[in-house]
């Protein structure tokens, strides 16, 4: 079991759509597109493979501490690129779902918004945990000291 997404199979697939928003939509028309989509894949493919996902928004943020490339201030993609990441069965299971009635012309008004077109990758998990709780982490830091010496 993932500790992200409960009941993800460790064999499963993950999913990554890259949006960059054009200049005349918002981040507002991209949730509003999206959300309607995402519904009609919880309603339609909950059975058939579906087992969650989420939506990012590029932050601007850029971590100094954990980039390798240079020392940028903000990401000039910041508030116009998304990331939307769904979780599936089998690739087979997220292909079918692809090809739905319902799915196709809803997916279609999510692409109308980008910029970039669209390329789906899919993914297979190598790890996958939660944080530990604070008395696992002192038992491991713990662990950790112990055996360092």
């Amino acid at each position: 079991m993932s500790g992200l997404i409960p009941n993800f199979p460790m064999d499963g697939v993950v999913t990554v759509n890259r949006v960059i928003l054009k200049p005349q939509y918002t981040v507002d028309d991209l949730e509003e597109r999206v959300a309607v989509l995402c519904e009609n894949v919880k309603t339609y493919h909950s059975e058939t493979g579906f087992v969650g996902g989420f939506v990012a928004l590029n932050s601007g943020n850029v971590s100094n501490e954990g980039s390798t490339v240079g020392q940028a201030v903000e990401s000039p993609l910041k508030g116009k690129e998304a990331l939307i990441i769904t979780f599936w069965n089998t690739f087979e299971d997220h292909e079918r779902s692809h090809r739905s009635e319902t799915f196709q012309p809803l997916f279609q008004e999510v692409l109308d918004l980008c910029e970039n077109g669209n390329e789906e990758i899919a993914y297979e998990v190598l790890w996958s945990g939660a944080a530990y709780t604070p008395e696992e982490a002192r038992v491991a830091q713990e662990a950790k000291a112990q055996h360092a010496a």
